[in-house]
Formats: C-alpha cells, sequence, structure tokens
C-alpha cells in the first residue's frame, strides 16, 4: 500500500511538473516566456511547446489587427472653428519583446498609442480648414439640389484621404523612433465623426439664419425694387395708352361733329322749314307732358305748326 501512495504521489507530481512544463500557442498569438521579470524567449510558432516549471511565466498577446476607440476631443481647425472628433486606430503587434518591454499590455498600449495619434490628429487639423476635415464641400446642383462632393487636394487625392494618411505616417514613425521603438506598427487612423461642439453649433446655426435672413431681406428688396420698376412701367404704358385712345376719340369725335354739322347745313339749305318743323316737336316732347301746364299766347312760336297744320306742306 505505502508503494502505490508513494506511487500515486510521484505521478500526481509528475502530472503537475508536466503541466507547468508545456503550453500551447494558438495561431493567433504570440507568446512570450518570462523568468524572474526577464525575457527568455519569444514564440511565435503555433502547437505545442515546452518552458521550465514554476519559474517560467507564459505572457500572450494577440497578433491579430488591435483596435483602440479613442474619447472625441475637441479640436480647433484652420479657423480656430473647434470642432469634436472622434476616431479610432488600428496597429498590430509585430515586435511582442519591445512590446512587452515598452507598454507592458493592451490596455496601457491603447491609452499610449491613443495619445500620440490625438496629438498628430490635432495638429493636422490645426492646419486645414473645415472642408479638407469633412473631406467634401457643398454644390448646388442646377435644379437646386445640394449634394457634397469630394474635396482634393494639389495632388489630386481627397483632403480627408490625404490628413489621414499624413498622420498614420507621423504615427508610426513616434511610435518606431529609437527613443520610443513600442515594437508595433499603426495599420490605420479614421475619422468616425467631425462634428461641432453644442455651444458652437447653436453659434452655426445662429450665424446661418442670420445669413439667410439677410439674404432673404435681399431678396426682398430686389423683389419690391423690381415690383415697383414693372409697375411704374405699367402706369405709365396705361397713361400712354390712355392719352392715345383720348387723342384718338377726341379726333373721331370732331370728325363726327364735322360730319353732322355738314349734314345739319346741308339739310338746313334743302329744307330751312321741315327743319324748324322737327325742332318744334322735339320741343314738345320734352317741355310738354301729363303733368305740365303750359299758358302761352296762341300767335306764340312754338304753337305755329299746330295752327294751321295744311298751311306748310308742299
Amino acid at each position: 500500500m505505502r508503494i502505490l501512495g508513494l506511487l500515486g504521489i510521484i505521478l500526481a507530481i509528475g502530472a503537475v511538473v508536466g503541466l507547468q512544463s508545456i503550453y500551447t500557442v494558438d495561431e493567433t498569438q504570440y507568446v512570450v516566456i518570462r523568468r524572474f521579470g526577464e525575457i527568455q524567449k519569444v514564440n511565435v510558432n503555433p502547437g505545442l511547446a515546452f518552458k521550465t516549471p514554476f519559474v517560467d511565466n507564459v505572457v500572450t498577446f494577440d497578433n491579430r489587427l488591435l483596435r483602440i476607440d479613442m474619447p472625441p476631443s475637441s479640436m480647433p481647425d484652420k479657423e480656430s472653428q473647434f470642432l469634436q472628433i472622434d476616431a479610432y486606430v488600428r496597429y498590430r503587434i509585430n515586435d511582442p519583446k519591445k512590446f512587452l518591454l515598452s507598454l507592458s499590455d493592451e490596455t496601457n498600449a491603447g491609452a499610449t498609442l491613443g495619445q500620440i495619434v490625438v496629438s498628430e490628429l490635432r495638429s493636422a487639423v490645426g492646419v486645414r480648414d473645415r472642408k479638407d476635415i469633412i473631406g467634401g464641400e457643398p454644390i448646388t446642383l442646377a435644379d437646386g439640389t445640394v449634394v457634397v462632393e469630394p474635396r482634393l487636394d494639389d495632388n489630386g487625392i481627397a483632403a480627408r484621404t490625404s490628413m489621414m494618411n499624413s498622420v498614420l505616417d507621423k504615427s508610426n514613425k513616434t511610435v518606431s523612433s529609437e527613443d520610443n521603438d513600442f515594437g508595433v506598427q499603426i495599420v490605420d487612423v479614421r475619422i468616425k465623426r467631425a462634428d461641432f461642439p453644442g455651444t458652437t453649433e447653436a453659434n452655426v446655426f445662429s450665424r446661418m439664419r442670420s445669413e439667410r435672413k439677410v439674404r432673404a431681406d435681399k431678396l426682398r428688396a430686389e423683389g419690391e425694387e423690381e415690383y415697383l420698376t414693372i409697375t411704374a412701367n405699367v402706369d405709365k404704358n396705361v397713361r400712354v395708352v390712355l392719352a392715345e385712345a383720348d387723342k384718338m376719340a377726341n379726333e373721331l369725335k370732331g370728325e363726327g361733329e364735322a360730319q353732322a354739322i355738314a349734314i345739319l347745313a346741308d339739310a338746313l339749305e334743302r329744307d330751312p322749314e321741315f327743319f324748324a318743323f322737327r325742332r318744334s316737336l322735339e320741343t314738345y316732347t320734352k317741355v310738354l307732358d301729363e303733368k305740365t301746364t303750359a299758358v302761352l299766347s296762341s300767335e306764340s312760336d312754338l304753337f305755329r305748326y299746330l295752327q294751321n297744320p295744311g298751311e306748310y306742306d308742299d
């Protein structure tokens, strides 16, 4: 029994030692072996590997692309207009030994690399205007539709892409310099959002409203001026037309009166007595009616055609 117990203890100790001596390297990982704080080796080959039990520690790092979501930061542009920049960084560990010595772990790496990228991004934003940062500018089409077209730099590259490439290059130079070789490579830097801060946004909207009001007042003034001009021209044309119409009417009236006088004169020359008779009948119609009482001498010229009606027959 003692032999079996001793054998069991030996087997247990062997199992523990064996487990402490074996470790696994995943294909998505780097493994760094540390002994009393010092780095012994770096294993990048997937599979099983061996280490000194109890004294060697296994530190693993991800060899895939890692992401850092940086907190939004307020950054001034070329015109000292502050923008709320929300960005992220993608990086990869290419030297786990240097990474472990300089940054220790991914948490500390996120903070350090984030600060470096934010600094470079702030410098890039500070020398560019808002259209370059946003990467586009509004264009009004013929039908009034507003579209945003990509803004290009002097080399024909999109302004936003050119700015991010500059930030990426400068950030990589910083993290791989002689003084700060972190054993990483920054693969990509992107701006997720570039907005005005809340207070600035309110000021921008207020300024936009003021600009629209000035433009609207200008358009109204121009419209009123055009309206008055058109109205004055119409009134002038109306007066001209009326004057020409009055002139023509007076001329026609004068011609008609002249013709009437000529006809009347001709009629008088042909039969003056008949004309006098017609005039007397018109006088009877205007002067005498059922309610009229007239006291006249029988010898009045008004009744001379009624006293002897047959006297004036031809």
